[in-house]
């Protein structure tokens, strides 16, 4: 009696938990490993937060290379409350993204894209980043 119940939990172990551990795994190597990292600069467009279950931050960066071109949108996550709170209080100003590309994410439960920002800088000089108000002409 006792072995039947044993092959049992064997097979339910590789049957079940083995490729839930698997895919774990695999989802923690996807984003351990950074596939590419660098930098955008442009205008922050747009981030809100979206999920049904998972919340992370979605959001566009207008990519400005020349006055008159066209606009090139650059799409990115952002999964740390306290970049996207820096991030929507630069909206409208020209800033630099920091990001991290990672390849092979397996669910969109991470972001909806491959590119996660980890931090961002005001590029625009007019502004006073302590108060975050336009400083004063002298």
């Amino acid at each position: 009696m006792w072995s039947k119940s044993v092959n049992f939990l064997k097979y339910s172990f590789w049957l079940v938990l083995m490729p839930i551990c698997l895919l774990a795994l695999y989802t923690w190597a996807s984003l351990s490993w950074v596939y590419s990292s660098g930098e955008r600069a442009g205008y922050v467009q747009k981030l809100s937060q979206k999920g049904w279950i998972c919340k992370t931050y979605e959001g566009e960066l207008i990519l400005v290379s020349m006055p008159g071109t066209q606009a090139e949108k650059f799409f990115f996550s952002v999964r740390d409350e306290n970049v996207a709170k820096k991030i929507n209080a630069t909206v409208g100003d020209r800033v630099r993204l920091i990001y991290e590309e990672h390849k092979g994410v397996p669910t969109s439960c991470f972001g909806e894209t491959s590119f996660y920002i980890k931090d961002v800088k005001l590029l625009d000089e007019t502004r006073d980043e302590t108060r975050n108000e336009p400083k004063a002409k002298q």
